[in-house]
């Protein structure tokens, strides 16, 4: 909260204080021209909202109401168009493993990790430090993927006491209690192919995707699976539970990515075909698909309860869907800034009004769907974050392929943390011949 209250006074500086006062403030942007163009400005009586709240009467009738108002609506709007142009990097060492998919902050301090190799780590930012939880074995029983892919999906469940990801065979699903990460059961013969991403509905059901094209549902509850931490024999050490349902999504070719909205009772799931398929949740049952208008690399997805909207990134747009609409309008494709050559959205995220844009060309973009327009410094250029270096491994195949080629690192997953004020970063190297990583937190 107080990073939201340090970029919120950034708007009083500019207004109300003088060149010589700007000088000796405590506050520096990086340059005369970091700050972006505010199409929502604060109202007049922000001062007012924050020195009641400095002095203990937000409270406090009759300003708790138009206080809570001011702190839950406005205020986070208003940051969230500031806060890109004054997060700085903050680069962070991940060993050797290779690109990062997916990532979610379990709390202030830790963001757990999934990489290609099929590592699950958790960092914590402020000390650097950096663990490696053991992937949950699956049953004999189970038919393992062919070709692993690694991690490319994790989800915590609304009260924060499971973590959900791929297991040791990456078409099964791996439940851990938190915050202690111990293995509560593993999720099998739903899916023949990679799970590519999955959903909490609520705290006990929790919704799949995979490549082989079909969406699972699955009940967990961790009172009533016994956990034995010594296996028998060649089993696992945990409990083995089953979809309650898994059904093909018709029309698709690979589901790529899924995702929540609408309260919960709509999901939308995105497949390779260029295909945009709606589900019922309340019934699971898949109502409708529709036909992207941009076709290549759709490969990424992201849904916004506060707009009724689903995003959906490929190869050079953003585009937004809103199934309440018919015909052309129900897709908005928009197109984002060129760099030196289209590589691609890679992640997506909604912070408020605003569309986090994560690039296969190492740029965090950020997209205002009030104002229709990508946020813009106060000197015109575009408000992006560029990420660093990363680790590259240079193993033969860098040698013979890519010692004479620079590719800068793509952001495979993006996630704020609770108070949308951080931004943690991470994904690797382009290309799938080259192995590497980047992980970085922007504040």
């Amino acid at each position: 909260m107080d990073l939201l209250l340090r970029a919120a006074n950034i708007h009083f500086l500019d207004n109300d204080q003088t060149t010589e006062t700007r000088e000796k403030s405590s506050f520096k942007p990086n340059n005369d021209s970091c700050l972006c163009t505010i199409h929502r400005p604060l109202s007049s009586d922000a001062v007012f909202h924050i020195r009641n709240r400095e002095y203990g009467l937000s409270n406090r009738q009759p300003f708790c109401s138009a206080h809570k108002k001011f702190m839950s609506q406005k205020l986070p709007d208003y940051v969230s168009q500031h806060l890109p142009a004054i997060l700085e990097e903050k680069e962070l060492q991940l060993g050797s493993v290779n690109k990062v998919f997916a990532s979610k902050w379990l709390n202030d301090s830790q963001v757990v990790m999934g990489t290609k190799c099929n590592q699950l780590l958790v960092m914590d930012v402020n000390t650097n430090r950096l663990e490696h939880k053991t992937s949950l074995k699956s049953s004999p029983q189970s038919n393992p993927a062919e070709c692993p892919c690694g991690i490319h999906s994790i989800a915590i469940n609304p009260s924060h006491t499971m973590l959900a990801t791929g297991g040791e065979n990456t078409n099964d699903l791996a439940i851990y209690e938190l915050p202690y990460f111990n293995p509560i059961c593993v999720g099998e013969q739903a899916h023949k192919d990679w799970i590519f991403d999955m959903d909490w509905i609520d705290d006990g059901h929790i919704v799949t995707g995979s490549r082989d094209s079909s969406v699972a549902l699955w009940r967990v509850d961790s009172e009533d699976l016994s956990v034995s931490e010594n296996g028998d024999g060649d089993g696992p050490g945990h409990s083995i539970i089953k979809a309650c349902v898994s059904k093909p999504c018709s029309g698709a070719l690979r589901v790529r990515a899924l995702s929540l909205s609408r309260n919960k009772r709509m999901m939308g799931v995105l497949s390779m075909n260029a295909k945009f398929h709606f589900w019922d949740i309340e019934t699971f049952n898949q109502l409708e698909s529709v036909d992207l208008p941009w076709r290549r690399e759709n490969v990424c997805m992201a849904s916004s309860e506060d707009l009724g909207v689903f995003a959906v990134g490929s190869q050079s747009y953003v585009t937004l869907i809103d199934q309440r609409c018919s015909g052309a309008s129900r897709c908005n494709p928009l197109k984002i800034p060129s760099s030196h050559g289209e590589r691609g959205i890679r992640s997506l995220t909604f912070n408020q009004s605003i569309i986090t844009i994560g690039t296969g060309d190492g740029r965090v973009l950020f997209y205002d769907t009030r104002a229709a327009d990508f946020l813009h410094l106060q000197n015109g250029s575009n408000c992006e974050l560029r990420v660093g270096v990363g680790w590259l491994k240079h193993d033969a195949n860098y040698w013979e392929h890519f010692l004479h080629v620079q590719y800068p690192n793509a952001i495979f997953t993006h996630c704020y943390d609770e108070w949308n004020a951080r931004l943690f970063v991470a994904g690797g190297p382009l290309p799938a011949g080259l192995y590497g990583n980047y992980a970085g937190l922007y504040c």
